[in-house]
């Protein structure tokens, strides 16, 4: 299978999970949620995109995975969604949370995360 379909699913997969993780607290910033919004409340719209993630997690695993006829170990597996996580994380962070400025340690973390997938694929 292509690996870039496992790539792609990935980095969907990742936008919702970011949604569903930290989404919650651009809304309420938005004054979208306020302090007496229920916590279960903004548990189960959490919940709600998380089942989106998983529609494309499972199977971008599940395609990518060398033993399904993949083009993936499990070990490559999880350090590619880690970059790509971090990835999405961080543009989600630096556009909509504007006041969160890049260091240079968050820089050099990166570099580390592309070692790790120069060496996983070693």
């Amino acid at each position: 299978m292509n690996p870039w379909i496992t790539i792609t699913l990935l980095v969907i997969s990742n936008i919702f999970m970011t949604f569903a993780w930290y989404g919650h607290i651009k809304l309420e910033q938005m004054k979208i949620f306020t302090d007496a919004t229920p916590l279960y409340l903004i548990i189960l719209m959490s919940w709600g995109l998380a089942l989106f993630e998983y529609m494309f997690q499972i199977p971008a695993n599940r395609y990518g995975f060398i033993g399904n006829g993949g083009t993936f170990s499990m070990m490559q597996l999880k350090v590619v969604q880690e970059v790509i996580s971090i990835t999405v994380f961080t543009i989600f962070s630096v556009i909509l949370f504007k006041g969160e400025a890049l260091q240079w340690n968050h820089f050099v973390a990166f570099v580390c995360l592309v070692l790790a997938v120069y060496f996983v694929f070693k």
